[in-house]
This record gives structure tokens, C-alpha cells and sequence, in this order.
């Protein structure tokens, strides 16, 4: 036991030695150099870049990739020009069973309003009362505005329109029935 009090006194002592003391004057650091350039984020000549940018420039030409963007844009019209129907948004004002209301309500937009042309849908088993046919949503914001005033339970449903350069096979059957006569 003696012995270990012997070496826990020598190791506090060796911890309680006097340090050198150090200089602190700036003479000493007066020739010190670092080099952080291995570390420091190296970022591209920027005038560099828009010399090289401007010569690609002048030597490509915006006809070729203008004749390109107007095929792509007549690709798109013909695509969209050939189906016959589109996807919108109208105003529904009313949907349920009864006939009779229906009828009334398509009645009162007419008269409360009458720079809207109410549309009436029969899918069974349900009667619909429209109004507008619109290709964006904000876009039908105005007439929904008009007609909650009258009608609360309206709402903007989004919906699809028959182009009206596409005739449906009821008008075409009709069609055929008067070249017969």
C-alpha cells in the first residue's frame, strides 16, 4: 500500500512541474506561412465563361432550333385540333333527381341572368344545370361569383367539351337522313 501512495505523490508532482514560459511577441510569427489553397473551393473565371459563351453564340444560328420549336408547335395543334374533345371547367347550379326543379332552376339563371345561357344535362339518374364552358379554372371564377349570389349550392366541377368542329353521331346520322330526302 506504501508503494502506491508513493507513486501517486511522484505522479502529482510530475503534473504540478512548472511549464516553460512561452514568447508571445509577434517577432515570432513574423516568418510563419500556411497554405490553405488545398482547401480553400476554387470557383470558375466568370468574364472567362462569357467570352467562351459569346463566341458559341455567333457561331450557332436561332433559325435551326426557331424551325425546330414551330414543328413541335404544329405537331401540338394538329394533336390537339384532332381530338374531339377538351377538358374545362363550368359552373354546376344544380344536381338531383327531381325533373321539376331542375326546370326551375334553368329558368331562373335565364331570368336573374341573362348574359349566361344555362345548359341542362340528363345523366341517369340525375339531372345537371350548367353554365359556361371555360379552359381554366380562374377563368370561371366571375360567373360562379354571379351565380352563388342566387344559387349557394354552386360549385366549379371540372368538365369535357365536344370541339365544336366535331359533330356528334346524332348530328351526323341527321345529316345523312336530309341528303336522303
Amino acid at each position: 500500500m506504501k508503494k502506491f501512495w508513493i507513486v501517486g505523490l511522484v505522479l502529482i508532482l510530475a503534473a504540478c512541474k512548472t511549464s516553460s514560459k512561452t514568447s508571445d511577441s509577434a517577432s515570432n510569427y513574423a516568418n510563419y506561412q500556411e497554405d490553405l489553397n488545398s482547401s480553400l473551393p476554387v470557383y470558375p473565371d466568370y468574364r472567362a465563361q462569357m467570352t467562351a459563351k459569346s463566341s458559341l453564340e455567333s457561331s450557332e444560328s436561332a433559325e435551326a432550333i426557331d424551325e425546330q420549336l414551330d414543328q413541335v408547335q404544329e405537331s401540338l395543334i394538329s394533336k390537339n385540333k384532332s381530338e374531339p374533345y377538351f377538358s374545362g371547367y363550368s359552373v354546376l347550379v344544380y344536381s338531383g333527381i327531381d325533373r321539376d326543379k331542375a326546370f326551375k332552376t334553368r329558368d331562373d339563371l335565364a331570368l336573374n341572368f341573362p348574359d349566361l345561357t344555362p345548359q341542362m344535362q340528363y345523366e341517369q339518374p340525375r339531372y345537371l344545370v350548367k353554365v359556361g364552358k371555360f379552359t381554366h379554372k380562374i377563368e370561371a371564377q366571375k360567373s360562379f361569383a354571379e351565380v352563388k349570389t342566387e344559387f349557394p349550392t354552386a360549385r366549379i366541377i371540372q368538365d369535357r367539351f365536344q370541339r365544336e368542329e366535331f359533330k356528334t353521331l346524332n348530328e351526323l346520322n341527321q345529316e345523312d337522313a336530309e341528303g336522303q330526302n
